[in-house]
């Protein structure tokens, strides 16, 4: 009986059913359409950090940054005479980034430290690289010279030619690049765990001090480098076995060798610049970052939560408004769709008060009638909701398939690897040398990062559980009103 009678009702009151249905869809709709866009945001923010840290690394260690005005200073890059002036000349350097390094020993030390799960350390370089030459000026006589250098009556020039050095000068190419130092017999952290080989092969854990790189995709395409070519580095030959591409689109480095390599290149024996920590619990990570700080004096540490902080640009700004403004504007809109359908259900008790009286009349309880009212407002908020779930599903998808491109700058908190220095050379030449310098540890970097949303199965639980907790809403609102009618008022009444 009860199931019939509601069937009836709501066919014959199909309008009013499909408002109070659209209006609570509206609103799970829109839930579900910001909590995927949050969703999607919250990958693409883990897109930025895992090209800094590696996939699977939950904070960094770095030795603290050291004094005002106690840098490791400036390269210098210095040239030999040769007996032909307008021979090339070349030279590099290898500098350890932001000049600060950790004993290598400090890796073992983090990794005995409670919850932590694994440990790995890495060094990451600057390589500047200068060729050119110096060009030879030619001498140029003044014209009317006489003879013997003598210029002009008063035959001036004490016999030495009279003239000026025209020409000559320098053209220097000034080549900047990072390599990465990876331990190759822990490659489960670290900054080479956010690409891909896309052609070759990884390093083996057996090539702990073997003379071979592994090349970013990108330099590799700049460069014209492939896998069995060969690429030198302050006089080292490497061979390269593979090529990988960077799951976010920027590599943390241009070049990968490994880490024995990278030390002996920088005569940095047994130093790291960073150590990759994965803890045993995620949600114990500020707890293992306090016990580091305590146990390992003179480092920095750094969690993914603390570089988020760093992140700006159109992806900060874009999370900002999606869980701020986005959140708050689903509340608004969810209240409003239940208070609308609690009112126009209670709206519809108010014209149904003959029909409701008379059946009382004929002996039904207000139990009864209450349950009726709030079976024909919960069947309204499950056809709200699925609704809703259609357009919130359907509004995920146009966002993923439009793909909006969102950036993030990212400036290196001090504490992570910043991925890859600036390749900007200043000061001047002079005495032979050519000095310059790399850009500091904080240099930013930039990423273009494409928004997708994803609708998970727990947002579709939630739309579920809105579009139930509607119906009850609406059914309470009419159900109450239904309860105080009584049947000596309500067959006074005529509809």
């Amino acid at each position: 009986m009860f199931f019939t009678y509601l069937r009836r009702e709501l066919r014959r009151r199909r309008k009013a059913a499909l408002v109070v249905a659209s209006g609570l869809a509206l609103g799970i709709a829109l839930v579900i359409v910001v909590s995927s866009v949050s969703t999607g945001m919250s990958r693409a923010q883990d897109k930025v950090l895992e090209s800094l840290y590696g996939l699977g690394t939950d904070m960094t260690v770095t030795k603290a940054a050291a004094a005002p005005g106690s840098g490791g200073g400036r390269p210098k890059f210095e040239f030999d005479a040769k007996g032909d002036d307008d021979a090339t000349q070349s030279s590099d350097r290898v500098m350890v980034q932001g000049f600060q390094t950790l004993a290598a020993s400090t890796v073992s030390r983090i990794g005995g430290q409670n919850g932590v799960a694994g440990a790995v350390g890495g060094l990451s370089l600057n390589v500047m690289k200068v060729d050119g030459q110096f060009k030879r000026g030619e001498f140029k006589q003044q014209e009317g010279a006489g003879q013997g250098g003598r210029s002009g009556p008063g035959g001036g020039g004490g016999g030495q030619p009279q003239g000026e050095v025209r020409g000559g000068g320098a053209s220097f190419d000034v080549n900047s690049y990072t390599v990465y130092g990876t331990d190759v017999t822990e490659q489960a952290l670290g900054p080479l765990t956010s690409s891909k080989i896309t052609k070759g092969r990884t390093f083996k854990t057996s090539e702990t001090d073997a003379k071979v790189a592994v090349v970013d995709s990108a330099y590799a395409k700049e460069k014209k480098l492939d896998v069995g070519k060969t690429v030198t580095v302050h006089g080292t030959t490497f061979t390269i076995v593979g090529v990988s591409t960077a799951d976010s689109g920027d590599a943390a480095a241009n070049l990968y060798v490994p880490l024995k390599q990278a030390q002996s290149l920088a005569d940095a024996k047994d130093k790291v610049t960073t150590v990759y920590v994965k803890a045993a619990d995620s949600q114990q990570i500020d707890q293992v970052k306090s016990t580091i700080q305590k146990n390992v004096s003179g480092t920095t540490v750094t969690t993914s939560a603390d570089l988020a902080d760093t992140v700006s640009g159109s992806l900060s700004t874009a999370s900002d408004l999606a869980s701020g403004v986005g959140k708050w504007l689903s509340i608004a809109v969810l209240v409003a769709a239940f208070l609308v359908a609690g009112l126009l259900t209670s709206s519809a008790v108010s014209r149904r008060v003959r029909e409701f009286g008379t059946l009382k009349a004929l002996g039904w309880k207000s139990g009864r009638v209450t349950r009726q009212v709030v079976g024909e407002a919960l069947v309204n908020g499950l056809l709200g909701g699925v609704l809703g779930i259609g357009v919130g599903l359907a509004g995920a998808y146009v966002v993923t398939a439009i793909s909006p491109t969102l950036t993030a700058q990212l400036g290196s908190s001090g504490g992570g690897m910043g991925g890859g220095m600036g390749g900007g050379m200043g000061g001047g030449m002079g005495g032979g040398r050519f000095m310059g310098g790399p850009g500091g540890a904080g240099a930013s970097k930039t990423l273009d990062i494409a928004l997708t949303a994803p609708v998970s199965l727990s947002v579709i639980l939630l739309a579920v559980g809105l579009a139930v907790a509607g119906g009850l809403i609406a059914g309470a609102f009419g159900g109450w009103r239904a309860s105080r009618l009584r049947p000596a008022d309500a067959l006074r009444r005529v509809e």
